[in-house]
């Protein structure tokens, strides 16, 4: 008996060091960086453009990979089930990590489950519409709402997405349910709304401002507390009179649960090491992308984040009803 617990001892002994050995040479190989969305998107963009310049940190190339379906679920399982060595890693955002595992009803908990790494962007939604539509600010949006509950029209990026989720809570802060019609993204939603075909939605800043600054849509608020840099005419939703009234697009890294710590943090320093870079924070900002600043980049931040979004929507989600299609 004792010789056995010796043997097991020494095993563990060495597979600990071991363990300590591989994170102090991490990386020796490129490691995969899980997109949850087909090519093309803002957050394949965002993965793209750190990749790239963790790669130059790190000395080893990072290779994005592209696991499109089920709102990032497929992305999410791949991830969990990853060796956590740190050679699987996956950038994901609010609904991917947030709203599908609420509207899906999986109970696996993401918080706990995922080893987060840190934030990198956020991106608010501006709330925008037709200009033929006869409310010019926010307030008069809310109460054409309230005048017409259930007539003004509104397009989601699909059942279950920030729009949508975002739609239900503006229709219980209000006490006027929008009139909801459901596209296959958030694209072709905000092209019917500069086609007239409906009369609002609410965007990621990255994809809504160039359409605004033609004129094809207008925008009436940003949901965050501060306005965006890159639009600063646009006034935030506490301004306009709906005040938390917030969501927020944003981005961030994790790694599989039991990933080294030692591992964790070189990913860290090197997604740091990138949002600190003049040229990326460039890039970021030119598509309406907010970095967060230092003290909310570390792992730590990020969890504490997760979980305080995770407790905000759960609940919206689950007393809708809202359910995935």
């Amino acid at each position: 008996m004792i010789k056995r617990i010796l043997g097991r001892i020494a095993a563990l002994a060495v597979a600990s060091l071991s363990l300590c050995a591989a994170a102090q040479s991490y990386p020796a190989k490129p490691i995969t960086m899980i997109v949850p969305f087909a090519a093309g998107g803002p957050t394949d963009t965002i993965a793209r453009m750190l990749a790239e310049r963790m790669s130059r940190s790190l000395g080893q190339t990072i290779v994005v990979e592209n696991v499109a379906g089920a709102g990032g679920t497929i992305a999410n399982n791949k991830v969990l089930n990853a060796p956590h060595d740190g050679y699987m890693i996956e950038i994901g955002h609010v609904g991917t990590h947030v709203l599908a595992p609420a509207v899906q009803d999986i109970k696996t908990n993401y918080v706990a489950e995922f080893e987060p790494i840190g934030m990198v962007a956020a991106n608010a939604e501006i709330v925008v519409v037709n200009p033929s539509v006869p409310a010019k600010t926010f307030k008069e949006f809310v109460d054409l709402v309230k005048k017409n509950p259930g007539t003004v029209s509104y397009g989601t990026g699909g059942p279950g997405t920030p729009s949508h989720v975002m739609a239900v809570d503006f229709g219980n802060r209000v006490g006027a349910p929008l009139n909801i019609v459901h596209y296959k993204g958030s694209g072709p939603a905000l092209q019917d709304v500069m086609a007239g075909h409906v009369n609002s939605t609410f965007d990621q800043a990255a994809t809504a401002l160039g359409q605004v600054k033609a004129g094809r849509v207008r925008a009436l608020a940003v949901t965050a507390k501060t306005r965006l840099a890159s639009a600063p005419e646009i006034p935030t939703v506490d301004e306009a009179g709906m005040p938390g009234f917030y969501m927020s697009i944003w981005h961030a890294l994790w790694a599989p649960k039991g990933t080294p710590k030692d591992v964790v943090m070189k990913l860290n320093g090197a997604a740091r090491e990138a949002l600190a870079d003049p040229a990326v924070k460039k890039k970021l900002e030119d598509i309406g992308q907010e970095i967060p600043p230092a003290d909310q980049q570390s792992p730590e931040a990020l969890r504490a984040f997760h979980q305080a979004e995770t407790d905000k929507w759960f609940p919206v989600i689950r007393n809708a009803g809202i359910k995935a299609q």
